[in-house]
């Protein structure tokens, strides 16, 4: 069964495993969505008369019948089924007969598609921008417990000034803050609802699109049929954006783990359960979880670019090209979760080792905090930073290691509480009550 299919006319074979390729297996991520769009349709259609009362309320019973299916595990695109608006048709002609036809009435698969992937998108960005707080909150309560643990800071990967646990948990924290504004960008572009764009010209039925928009929760339509169609690739590629975003945050901070574990920095620790071992050197405990991070972190970073070279050239309308967008954002988003769990579950175990700087390695972190010093009894910059230079010179400087740091964001006063500030912020501009509210309301 397809949705365009003529009777009397068959696909042959080759094309047809061709041109649907991974679609069916990546339709499941958007089997609840699409019962979604076809509810809030479905209503819509009975205010300007293309249902009846009674078609309305046999259709909404067997949509939730499908819902709770899908919810459950037990949903299938059957054999000969091209994809899941086909399968839920289907499903529902199966059950009620010509009253299952009629949900098609002033729609195109082109705004099923959307409005599935729309709220797919929507739904998927809130979790992961929820993974992404968890790690936030997780840094920030580090970083206080090890706010007074020194830690060297670095430039060139050559010792420069002190800086703390403290420190470098929180500017990962600050990090997270910054990608979670980026995650609200992706959020509210695919907060916009697509539904009655049709195949991207409209309808002559006379479609309450704002009823729909009210009905899925959605900030506000694409208003405009073309950009509606338009906006297939502009979405998937925001919201990877913003992935990408908050996987390069993960990724360098991965980095630094690994660096920070290994025995020439030595500066923290991974317990014994978090490593792996060699098969030829009994002492090694490696990395691996924070090497794993690393690379598929680094992987998620590339498919902004595979959906832009996808869309490149395309013109405006809807073009199959756009089917292969589906394998490139679904699985993204199972990445990034798994990640993030992973995440928040080595830092809630990792080991920080205290009392670092009192090695004389790193006795020379302190020589600002030497020029610091004389410029504060009166001697200038520039004079006080060639005095210290030649001390460092003729092996006469002695480290002055209490360190007087009370500007915001610096090692003694973190500013913990503007980048908690940040990061609530940030998570108020998404409105996502409103959408679980108005899907709760749907299903109810």
């Amino acid at each position: 069964m397809k949705l365009w299919q003529k009777e009397g006319v068959s696909t042959a074979e080759q094309i047809e495993r061709f041109t649907v390729g991974r679609d069916r297996e990546m339709d499941l991520y958007l089997a609840p969505f699409d019962v979604l769009g076809n509810l809030a349709h479905a209503q819509m259609l009975e205010t300007i008369g293309l249902l009846t009362d009674q078609e309305l309320s046999l259709l909404t019973a067997e949509l939730k019948t499908i819902y709770r299916a899908i919810e459950a595990g037990k949903f299938a695109i059957e054999d000969g089924i091209e994809d899941v608006h086909s399968q839920v048709e289907l499903l529902l002609t199966r059950t009620l007969g010509n009253v299952g036809k009629k949900i098609h009435s002033g729609r195109s698969r082109n705004d099923q598609v959307l409005v599935d992937l729309k709220l797919f998108t929507r739904d998927r960005l809130w979790r992961v921008t929820q993974a992404t707080h968890r790690v936030f909150n997780r840094l920030i309560s580090l970083s206080e417990q090890h706010k007074n643990d020194l830690l060297p800071g670095y430039t060139h990967l050559q010792i420069a000034m002190p800086s703390s646990f403290g420190l470098w948990f929180g500017a990962y924290a600050e990090a997270l803050a910054d990608d979670t504004l980026t995650l609200q960008t992706a959020y509210r572009l695919a907060n916009r609802n697509p539904l009655g764009s049709g195949a991207g010209y409209g309808s002559s039925f006379p479609l309450d699109r704002s009823l729909t928009t009210e009905l899925l929760g959605f900030e506000g339509m694409h208003v405009n049929v073309v950009y509606a169609q338009m906006s297939r690739g502009k979405t998937e590629q925001t919201a990877l954006t913003a992935l990408a975003a908050v996987a390069s945050t993960i990724s360098r901070m991965a980095m630094d783990i690994c660096l920070y574990n290994s025995q020439n920095f030595g500066f923290l620790t991974l317990p014994d359960a978090l490593t792996t071992g060699s098969s030829i050197m009994p002492h090694k405990k490696n990395p691996d979880v924070a090497e794993l991070l690393r690379a598929k972190t680094n992987r998620l970073k590339a498919l902004p670019m595979e959906v832009t070279l996808v869309m490149s050239n395309l013109p405006s309308g809807y073009h199959r090209d756009m089917q292969l967008l589906k394998e490139i954002l679904m699985p993204a988003f199972d990445e990034l979760l798994d990640c993030l769990e992973i995440t928040d579950f080595m830092l809630e175990h990792i080991q920080v080792k205290t009392n670092l700087l009192d090695d004389s390695k790193y006795d020379l972190l302190f020589s600002v905090e030497r020029v610091n010093e004389l410029v504060l009894q009166g001697v200038p910059f520039r004079e006080a930073y060639q005095t210290v230079g030649k001390e460092i010179a003729e092996h006469t400087y002695a480290p002055p290691r209490t360190l007087h740091h009370t500007h915001e964001g610096s090692i003694g006063n973190l500013g913990t509480g503007l980048i908690i500030a940040q990061m609530e912020t940030a998570l108020a501009g998404f409105g996502a009550d409103r959408a679980q509210a108005a899907i709760e309301q749907l299903l109810h």
